[in-house]
């Protein structure tokens, strides 16, 4: 089926869910989270696939370390992957839908290359330049894991240090609830928000990766 945007059922289900994370509650609501979250994920990912593939992130937690966690995750994640490491990612959850890409797991190599290219004066002002540029479209900068301090090697006073204490590299926009989500027309926005990401990819492509 062609994708015509998320149901409020989805939000509704991830509201309740954060509120009685059982499994009782995710077996009388299998249904909903199969026809409101996973199939309409599905689509989305189909019908923006020039980006894939997409790979959906299982439902569940694995608890067998972490016997503390929720069974059940609180969001909805899809993810493509390039051989570099960058790539797109899509969440819907209790507080509406996200999309983003970027350098989410960066291996210690890759790492390394990265603050050098941030470090250097011609590739480093190239992506500040990107990033500020991300910025005023409304996408947030981030990074799933950085360093409270200068990496090893910089000074605290670089230019560039907020880049440089990254460990990883994302970049995105959270909808939220506005009613684009529920309609067809969110393919467009988020084709139009990963072009707009897309020089960041490529600065990664030729100075860092």
């Amino acid at each position: 089926m062609a994708f015509s945007g998320f149901p409020v059922a989805a939000i509704e289900f991830y509201e309740q869910l954060g509120a009685d994370n059982s499994r009782a509650f995710w077996q009388e609501n299998k249904a909903t989270f199969e026809n409101a979250v996973k199939g309409p994920m599905i689509e989305l990912c189909e019908a923006v696939d020039e980006y894939g593939p997409f790979r959906l992130f299982r439902p569940h937690n694995d608890l067998r370390f972490a016997k503390d966690r929720p069974p059940y995750k609180t969001q909805q994640g899809a993810f493509s992957e390039s051989e570099g490491g960058t790539g797109y990612y899509l969440q819907i959850s209790a507080t509406g839908l996200m999309c983003g890409a970027g350098y989410y797991a960066m291996a210690k190599d890759q790492l390394e290359r990265f603050r050098e290219a941030v470090d250097r004066d011609h590739t480093g002002a190239e992506v500040a330049a990107i990033c500020a540029a991300v910025k005023r479209t409304g996408n947030e900068v981030g990074a799933i894991d950085e360093l409270k301090s200068a990496p090893r090697g910089f000074s605290k006073d670089h230019p560039r240090i907020e880049l440089l204490r990254h460990r990883s590299m994302t970049l995105g926009k959270s909808y939220g609830f506005e009613p684009v989500i529920h309609k067809p027309e969110l393919l467009d926005r988020v084709r139009t928000d990963w072009r707009t990401v897309a020089p960041f990819l490529d600065w990664v492509a030729t100075a860092a990766d």
